[in-house]
């Protein structure tokens, strides 16, 4: 018969070998946890990389835009091109005056007169100020480019059509807009008609570019897109002007304060962090 201090001895030995047993699990615990969340790491960030490499797609709700992926998070360094690309001339001037057709599209986003299309003017510039909650966004409007497009926007301006709404949508990756213009927020409203576009095969996009949104051929409206930044996109986008530089400070602000992804993955892009409401527009 085992003594007390024999039992002592034995009971010792167990508790080291449960010590032991304790410490080996709790440190198998601690490697499958730091793999499973490797894991976790590695999955993600391949969607990440999966994401960011998808564009194009020409589907967003209302206005038709090409895709734009990966949601930008507050602060986020954001690459943002310094050099302007200036629009593309037509190689054939357009008749002066010329006309315009505005035929009834939908309701309404915000009641408002169609613009008088007849005797538009196909020469010159027009200076336009949007004052906005994140500061003023001159811009220049080039009849030469796109007199229907131009006189739209000037006649929407001066009806107060555009004050009081808010940009609805910005991409920072991609294709790096500013998309604006529908007072109802949510990139689906228009003025109540449309009319074709003013596209040519010379135009493109980039840093500075002022164009108008559609959602398929000869569906202009309301509702247009600054560029700050890159537009890998083909020429079925309206140019009708350029954004001052003092106006691409301000929206290279709101970039950089990122979006809150509602438009991921497609079309790409969401509702900026950094409102744009716009508090007044000024003609001439």
């Amino acid at each position: 018969m085992a003594t007390n201090q024999q039992r002592r001895e034995a009971a010792k030995r167990k508790l080291e070998r449960q010590l032991v047993r304790r410490a080996e699990q709790a440190k198998r615990r601690r490697i499958i946890g730091v793999g499973v969340t490797v894991g976790v790491v590695v999955v993600v960030a391949g969607l990440v990389v999966i994401l960011s490499t998808q564009s194009g797609g020409d589907d967003a709700a209302g206005e038709q835009q090409p895709g734009e992926s990966s949601q930008a998070a507050p602060s986020e360094e954001i690459n943002i091109p310094t050099e302007r690309v200036e629009p593309v001339a037509r190689t054939q001037p357009l008749p002066n005056p010329t006309s315009c057709d505005y035929p009834a599209s939908g309701e309404p986003a915000k009641p408002v007169d169609p613009p008088n299309g007849q005797d538009v003017s196909s020469e010159g510039t027009v200076k336009v100020n949007l004052q906005s909650t994140a500061g003023d966004i001159p811009l220049t409007l080039d009849r030469s480019l796109a007199p229907c497009a131009v006189n739209s926007f000037v006649s929407l301006s001066e009806q107060g059509y555009y004050t009081d709404s808010a940009c609805h949508r910005i991409g920072t990756t991609g294709l790096q807009m500013l998309q604006c213009g529908d007072p109802t927020g949510n990139g689906s409203g228009g003025p109540g008609y449309s009319f074709a576009d003013e596209t040519y095969p010379e135009l493109k996009y980039g840093r500075g570019v002022l164009a108008m949104a559609n959602s398929g051929p000869d569906t202009n409206g309301s509702q247009f897109f600054m560029v700050f930044g890159d537009a890998p996109l083909t020429p079925d986008y309206t140019v009708f002007g350029t954004i001052d530089d003092a106006g691409l400070k301000v929206i290279d602000e709101v970039a950089r304060g990122g979006h809150d992804g509602a438009f991921d993955p497609s079309p790409g892009g969401g509702k900026p962090n950094t409102e744009v409401k716009f508090t007044g527009v000024t003609v001439g």
